[in-house]
């Protein structure tokens, strides 16, 4: 009989019923046959400390973080990857044998990934890169985009003061434009990000003037309800090459699932339509 502890991961949020990350990493486990299982839990920001320095001695080996504790994480844990620093949060956590929680954040490796994936011919170089939206998902995106090279990030926000604080943050390559201007910034694009919540099922639309973009750029939404928003489906008729958002959420579980279950698993079809499905 085999003494050695089945690895438990899981997800951390509140709310928690909409993740999908307990499908995806159900199925690699089951795909690769691992021994392991992957919950969602729902904690309040009051338990949070409590719950997370329970579950090492439960027998997790690790756990992603989700809204709204990205940023709460980051200040409990005892060790912090440099990615996870520069975007102010973590979405993964890795229990060490010793009780010591270490953070990290893969959002920002999930949307590059994602991006080269889906848009293959896509240089860093070819020019600015327009990013909407100011809020958690921006900083992953522009730490991101700024180490692979990007020269310039036009970034535009409803409320602007969000968006010049990540310029001071960020630096000169960070120039801001008011949301009314981020249309007419369109056509300098050779990338487009969408970051915000806008286009989502169930949220308004995205409504900024799309006539400005050039069929050269790439166009990418981090929305993946719908999984062609009208930015996608506009872009796509002007001729852009366009990336869905569902593969940054797929890439973004990679490295966790490879740290806590011992196996780095694949990014096929199958798995988008697990998530799908």
């Amino acid at each position: 009989m085999s003494t050695q502890q089945i690895p438990l991961a899981g997800v951390i949020g509140s709310p928690i019923g909409h993740s999908k990350s307990p499908k995806l990493h159900g199925h690699w486990l089951k795909k690769y046959e691992l021994p392991g299982f992957y919950v969602p839990m729902e904690v309040t920001p009051d338990n949070l400390e409590t719950v997370l320095r329970t579950l090492p001695k439960a027998g997790f080996v690790g756990a992603n973080i989700t809204v709204p504790h990205k940023e709460a994480a980051l200040e409990i844990a005892d060790q912090i990857s440099d990615r996870a620093t520069l975007i102010g949060a973590a979405n993964t956590l890795i229990f060490r044998e010793d009780g010591k929680i270490h953070a990290d954040n893969t959002d920002g490796y999930g949307f590059i990934e994602n991006l080269k994936k889906g848009a293959q011919d896509w240089e860093p170089s070819a020019g600015p890169a327009v990013v909407l939206g100011a809020g958690g998902a921006a900083r992953a995106i522009l730490t991101a985009l700024l180490s692979e090279g990007v020269p310039e990030i036009i970034l535009t926000n409803r409320t602007r003061l969000r968006a010049e604080a990540l310029q001071q943050e960020f630096g000169t390559r960070i120039r801001v434009v008011d949301w009314v201007q981020a249309g007419n910034v369109l056509e300098e694009a050779a990338l487009v990000v969408n970051t915000t919540a806008l286009g989502m099922t169930g949220k308004p639309e995205l409504r900024i003037p799309l006539d400005g973009l050039q069929k050269e750029a790439v166009v990418t939404d981090i929305v993946y309800s719908p999984l062609k928003t009208r930015l996608l489906q506009v872009a796509e008729e002007v001729g852009c090459r366009t990336v869905d958002g569902l593969g940054m959420l797929i890439y973004q579980a990679v490295p966790g699932f490879e740290r806590w279950f011992g196996r780095r698993p694949e990014v096929d079809e199958q798995t988008r339509k697990v998530i799908l499905g």
